[in-house]
């Protein structure tokens, strides 16, 4: 309240005992923020949370961000209250009339509770998240709190910092013409210990976050440069600087490219194979699961090569595949049964 400034509290005093819905709401004051939601205590955390997302989503706010309520004074622990506030997050993320609110952070100045909130966040993405549905709010649910991925057209505009070693040379001679001639012998050493090499490939438009944060690693750890043309056709890369480096960093690139290419080729196949063939294990309720494309991919490849066994996940599980019975086995011995259906025969 004190950084907040006296406008804040004057506007708190004015609405004291006139709070509606457990809080009231007043201007950002002093600090970086638009508006502040105050609180009335009541030890309810994830009804609370759940209230001022909704009133966020009604007045149109696009970001909101919380403190571990009631971790202080109130005295509740750090990991209960990180279940209740991800609970009131989770059952807002999956609602479909979600239109304004796209980030919510939640601010943790004690390191001691960033392993409750951790904990907690990664028991909701490993529970279940074989199917359809859980996968759609889980992306949901990351993307309120890391924010919405960038679209394509963004990430094609990244570019690497170039980095820059100056090194002075101070030349002293008995004349000009032997200084000159020293200068001219440096600059050929540097020349020739230069070098360039450009890697020209479509799959370098796919590069995402991922490929362009090993992109300024290895231009980090390597004397080179990187440069990246999104905009040429075909997209290019190019690398320059010492001749060994360069060398070395342009083969991790190709690896890179090539891996991409890999990617998208397994990835068109198993989407050709999805529309002829389906595989699926027996879930909840007596009703069969479709299994991801790829994994769906690696078990009719199993079944044309005749392999006795394949290894799969199923629910973030270890399985392994009789794929003359058709049952899947974990390392407890729980055993699952699995259906191949052709798409003629329908679902």
């Amino acid at each position: 309240m004190d950084a907040a400034g006296p406008q804040v509290a004057n506007e708190c005093a004015q609405y004291a005992g006139k709070h509606q819905s457990g809080f009231i709401t007043t201007q950002g004051g002093n600090l970086l923020c638009s508006k502040i939601i105050h609180l009335i205590t009541d030890n309810q955390v994830k009804s609370q949370v759940s209230k001022v997302l909704h009133e966020c989503e009604q007045r149109t706010y696009k970001s909101v961000a919380f403190p571990a309520i009631g971790t202080g004074q109130a005295g509740l622990s750090s990991a209960k209250v990180a279940d209740e506030m991800l609970d009131a997050v989770v059952e807002f993320a999956r609602q479909k009339s979600v239109q304004h609110l796209q980030t919510i952070k939640i601010v943790i100045f004690q390191t001691n509770m960033l392993r409750d909130f951790y904990e907690s966040m990664k028991k909701r993405e490993n529970s279940d998240s074989s199917t359809t549905e859980s996968e759609s709010w889980i992306s949901m649910f990351k993307s309120f709190f890391w924010g919405k991925k960038q679209s394509s057209e963004k990430k094609k505009s990244m570019i690497l910092e170039k980095k820059v070693h100056l090194v002075t040379f101070q030349i002293c001679g008995e004349s000009q013409e032997k200084v000159d001639a020293a200068e001219s012998w440096i600059k050929d050493l540097i020349l020739k210990e230069q070098f360039e090499n450009t890697i020209s490939d479509e799959a370098i438009e796919n590069f995402d976050e991922t490929q362009f944060a090993i992109l300024d690693d290895l231009q980090r750890r390597n004397q080179v440069t990187i440069e990246v043309f999104n905009k040429l056709s075909p997209p290019q890369i190019t690398i320059s600087g010492i001749s060994r480096d360069v060398c070395s960093v342009s083969r991790k690139v190709q690896e890179m490219v090539q891996k991409i290419k890999s990617t998208e080729e397994e990835q068109s196949k198993a989407e050709l194979l999805y529309n002829l063939v389906e595989w699926r294990y027996l879930g909840r309720n007596d009703s069969f699961v479709a299994f991801d494309k790829l994994t769906n991919m690696q078990l009719e490849s199993a079944r044309m090569d005749k392999k006795p066994n394949l290894n799969v996940r199923i629910k973030n599980k270890n399985y392994t595949v009789n794929m003359k019975t058709l049952r899947a086995t974990d390392d407890q011995g729980k055993i699952r049964i699995l259906q191949r259906v052709t798409k003629n025969e329908g679902k």
